[in-house]
Parts: C-alpha cells; sequence; structure tokens
C-alpha cells in the first residue's frame, strides 16, 4: 500500500463518494507539502474552503485550492513550484500531471468571477485523470489581509501559510453576495457562512471593502453590504442550496432541515465584525 493509500484509508471512507472526497482531500495535502518545499508560501497564502476545512475542521470537503500573493507581483507563476508538486506525489506514490486551465474552458459564470490576471491549473493523477483538483494563484491580489502559520502533520509535519479566520470570512462573503451562478447555486457557500456565524468569527470588513471595490468597482458601507446580502439570501432557491452542498457534507444531512430564507437572513444580522 501506498503513502497516499495510506492517507486516503485513514479518513474511514464508507461510499465511493466518501473515497473520492477523501482523495480529493490527500491530493490537497500533498500539493500543500510540495508547495512549502519549493518555498511557495514565502510569497503567497492559502485561503478559501478547502483551507477553513484543513486547518479549522470545516465538516465539508471541497474540491478547489485557492491561494493569494501577500503582495502585488506579477512575476510569480504557479508553474514555477511544479516540479516540487510533482516530486511530493512521487514520494506518497503516485503521479500526476499539472495542466492550465485556459479561461474560453470556463463557462461565462465561472470566468466572470475570475481575474485575467489569476493562474489556474488541473491536477490530476495520470491513470485517473478524472480525480484531479484545481488550483489557483491571484496574482493581483486585493490587499489589507493578514496571514499565520498553520500546522498540517501529513504526508509530513510542515507549515502553510494560511489568511487568518476574519480575512477567509470577508473572501467568503464576497463570493456568497457576488458570484453570480444562477441556477449552478454553490451552496457550500452558504454552508461556510453558516459555520462562520455559528463559530463567531469577526468579519473583516475593510479586507471584504477592498475586494468588492477591486473586483466590483464599488464602495459600500456595512449597512449598504448587509442590505445586498440579504437581497441575496432572500432570492435565491434554498432547495437548490442544499442539493449542491450535500455530497460535500461529512455531518448528519438532517442539520440541514433548518435551512431556510428565515434561517439565513437572522444568521446575517448575527455578524460581528472585526474591531
Amino acid at each position: 500500500m501506498t503513502i497516499f493509500d495510506e492517507m486516503v484509508t485513514e479518513f474511514g471512507p464508507q461510499t465511493s463518494v466518501d473515497k473520492t472526497n477523501a482523495q480529493h482531500e490527500v491530493m490537497q495535502q500533498i500539493t500543500l507539502s510540495g508547495l512549502q518545499r519549493s518555498g511557495f508560501f514565502e510569497h503567497a497564502a492559502f485561503y478559501g474552503g478547502t483551507c477553513l476545512r484543513i486547518f479549522h475542521g470545516l465538516r465539508r470537503f471541497s474540491e478547489d485550492m485557492d491561494f493569494t500573493l501577500t503582495e502585488k507581483n506579477l512575476n510569480v507563476h504557479l508553474e514555477d513550484f511544479f516540479p516540487d508538486i510533482i516530486e511530493a506525489f512521487k514520494l506518497t506514490g503516485r503521479e500526476v500531471v499539472i495542466k492550465k486551465k485556459e479561461k474560453k474552458s470556463f463557462g461565462k459564470v465561472e470566468s466572470a468571477f475570475l481575474k485575467d490576471n489569476t493562474d489556474v491549473y488541473d491536477i490530476a493523477f495520470r491513470t485517473e485523470k478524472s480525480l484531479k483538483v484545481k488550483i489557483e494563484l491571484d496574482t493581483d491580489p486585493p490587499l489589507d489581509f493578514e496571514t499565520e502559520q498553520k500546522l498540517l502533520l501529513k504526508p509530513f509535519s510542515f507549515m502553510v501559510r494560511c489568511v487568518t479566520l476574519p480575512d477567509l470570512f470577508a473572501g467568503k462573503m464576497h463570493a456568497l453576495v457576488y458570484r453570480n451562478w444562477q441556477r449552478r447555486v454553490k451552496g457550500r457557500d452558504w454552508y461556510d457562512f453558516e459555520w462562520y456565524v455559528a463559530n463567531k468569527v469577526p468579519l473583516d470588513f475593510a479586507h471584504l471593502q477592498r475586494r468588492i471595490q477591486e473586483f466590483n468597482g464599488m464602495e459600500l458601507t456595512k449597512e449598504e453590504f448587509i442590505f445586498t446580502l440579504k437581497e441575496r439570501l432572500a432570492s435565491t432557491d434554498i432547495d437548490l442550496v442544499k442539493q449542491d452542498v450535500m455530497r460535500f457534507l461529512r455531518t448528519d444531512p438532517h442539520s440541514l432541515d433548518i435551512w431556510s430564507k428565515d434561517y439565513f437572513l437572522q444568521l446575517a444580522d448575527m455578524i460581528v465584525y472585526k474591531e
């Protein structure tokens, strides 16, 4: 049994969906180990739902890995760090290929949420190309965020530079409100929103304002943002939200029974802000 297989087994997958989710997370952890050895985190930080899952115990799996440079620098690109990612997988008994995703391969909705200077790649197994994770690096990011070092023990002990929780919350709220998925609702945004509020994570509104300004060209007060958020929550089909997130959960699916528009509107009133 390879190190990769041992890591998957530790998740105790019961179904094929469980196994696929576990394989995705193991791929993500190995990718992080390769990036760490390459010196990538001297320039960049990990953020997004996968960061929340791996380092903060979010009880849902995630497919994509999002990274941001800590300073604007158009000369840093993911390709520079691929040899170390590939080597990290070899050390765990697997071989991977890394391919760039051209912007034209994205749907209109997805591409509209990516800036032109965002590098996007798929990491896939040579023998199972359908099993892959997507990695993104924003080389011209909205700034005004903080980072911290977080420990990961597998495939070996190492540190990953991560965006702090209040700023992760800001990134998630920006995605929830401004990601235009039409009927392809990303229910994982709603699930994460609930997690942040339930765990009393304060929202870094200054960073959220920076993201809205750079991505959307707008400046909003807290009151204006909450109004926009509530419009979004009230106009979304909650059944579609539940359908999207269900396959990623490691928790009792009945935990979603309370989900309704009114439930999320009340969560919006419970947001606290970083001072």
